[in-house]
């Protein structure tokens, strides 16, 4: 699928149709096209922020009743890796995804990763092409529809704290989180962190950020112990 269209069927109108191509084109396909000038690691990490920000504003706006640690969780739901990749498939993003042969082999067209990578340079170059008018127009209606998704499946209620009420409880201890790993570019960094109960019970989880990682930690070690049979913090809203 050509960029012209993406766009089209998506519902997006780009002036400058150069930051539309940077924004889908990933670095394995400037590897191996000297004529191609950019990826969009650039423009993902714009569109990153802007996603932050706009998510935030939205959130605040249409849920006056939340506190601001309820916010915060609900922005990390809507803005993390697979929940950006949902957002992506939806508008057929990895079929216009100008990628590398090894990719392209490999399955890079449906990786979570590399779609919410995507979708976030997408952001980002619709930012600079049209403002954030533009980007809230195309983004409000999936946000607030995903939001609604995750309050109404309590995907919310947080790992960490029920994780700890139990290791109390049943073990007299509280659980101990370390960080052990963490790789990429800076801009789209991946934690890994490990979390552990009285040296008899172990997890890991990976995030963009320390504190996803160490929920999904927490929450890999609630199904370990059998506590719940499914890891409600891994919901996704289509």
């Amino acid at each position: 699928m050509s960029p012209q269209d993406f766009a089209q069927q998506a519902g997006l109108v780009f002036h400058d149709q150069s930051l539309l191509k940077r924004a889908l084109t990933h670095r394995s396909y400037v590897n191996e096209h000297h004529d191609a000038l950019e990826d969009n690691e650039r423009l993902e990490f714009l569109g990153d922020a802007v996603l932050d920000f706009l998510t935030g504003s939205l959130l605040y706006n249409h849920f006056p009743e939340m506190n601001e640690g309820q916010l915060t969780r609900l922005r990390s739901e809507l803005v993390r890796t697979e929940q950006l990749a949902a957002f992506a498939q939806e508008i057929h993003l990895g079929d216009a995804l100008l990628l590398g042969r090894g990719e392209e082999t490999t399955g890079g067209r449906e990786r979570p990763a590399l779609l919410c990578a995507g979708y976030e340079a997408l952001i980002g170059a619709l930012y600079l092409d049209a403002g954030m008018d533009a980007v809230l127009a195309f983004t409000e209606d999936r946000l607030k529809d995903a939001a609604e998704c995750f309050l109404q499946s309590e995907s919310l209620l947080d790992a960490r704290s029920k994780l700890q009420i139990w290791a109390q409880a049943e073990m007299g201890e509280t659980p101990h989180y370390r960080t052990v790993d963490s790789y990429g570019p800076d801009h789209a960094r991946e934690f890994v962190v490990e979390v552990s109960i009285a040296r008899k019970y172990y997890a890991e989880g990976k995030g963009r950020s320390k504190q996803e990682a160490a929920k999904r930690a927490a929450s890999a070690l609630i199904r370990q112990i059998g506590l719940e049979p499914d890891d409600m913090n891994e919901t996704r809203c289509d």
